[in-house]
């Protein structure tokens, strides 16, 4: 059984986490292998603008599968090939994820815990249902985050709550996610769905191509300077100004009339 249903409609693809037995854990199964076959496939069709990443069930994922960590007792099973059980399997998802062009929304329906978690974090926008709940909760069972969400989630939500969710590992609620800045609106259960695609087909609304750069320009900015930036800005900005999308805009704005993008 395939963990991501892909659907895609127009310029909009939706992956769903399909696997509600295991309250989508994101180990013990293919969900590796799928979301970077997902990732690659979307980057290489221009015309996707947006995707939603959501989940089936009442959880949206549980991260790592808790069972089969048992494994690892296992005195054959050598801190060397752990890590790099870790580099060429969940750490491929962020690397996959993480830096797809597209514009990416995350819809948190349900509990979203451990590498659940540090999944939200690696979209661009989230969006909780009220029912949703968030936890860094790896020390918990006596493990450290191993799929980046050291990373992740400081950028998020600031080193001091991300700091207090790492060394807890208590869960939050939707509200207080909100207020944390770890989600940018909570919505009924009802509504979460339509909610992500309204905002989906408001950002497919703009030209692919520049929506891709302008989403580059905002991940580059997390760790390069303001002069790198500013000259990737400048020649990311060339290559728009050439466009003709841009044309289009501009053009449309003039005669005062909706532009119709390519």
């Amino acid at each position: 059984m395939a963990f991501l249903n892909i659907q895609r409609d127009g310029a909009i693809v939706t992956l769903t986490m399909s696997q509600p037995e295991t309250r989508n854990a994101l180990t013990g199964n293919t969900a590796v292998d799928e979301f970077v076959q997902a990732c690659e496939t979307i980057q290489r069709d221009a015309a996707v603008k947006a995707v939603i990443l959501t989940a089936e069930g009442p959880v949206f994922s549980s991260g790592g599968n808790v069972k089969d960590m048992r494994r690892f007792f296992d005195e054959s099973l050598t801190p060397d090939l752990i890590r790099e059980e870790y580099r060429q399997g969940i750490q491929r998802i962020p690397r996959a994820l993480y830096n797809l062009d597209v514009p990416v929304i995350c819809a948190v329906n349900g509990p979203a815990i451990g590498a659940g978690l540090d999944l939200a974090c690696m979209c661009d926008i989230r969006i909780a249902s009220e029912t949703a709940t968030f936890a860094e909760s790896f020390v918990r069972v006596g493990i450290v985050p191993g799929d980046g969400g050291a990373w992740l989630l400081p950028r998020a939500v600031g080193r001091a709550k991300a700091s207090e969710m790492a060394f807890t590992g208590e869960a939050i609620d939707a509200r207080e996610a909100l207020a944390c800045g770890l989600v940018s609106r909570v919505v009924p259960a009802g509504d979460l769905l339509a909610t992500a695609r309204a905002l989906a087909e408001k950002v497919a609304a703009n030209p692919g191509a520049v929506m891709r750069m302008t989403k580059r320009l905002l991940r580059e900015s997390e760790h390069a300077t303001l002069e790198s930036l500013l000259e990737l800005s400048a020649g990311y900005q060339a290559i728009a100004h050439k466009t003709a999308d841009h044309r289009e805009a501009v053009t449309a704005f003039i005669e005062k009339r909706k532009p119709a993008f390519k």
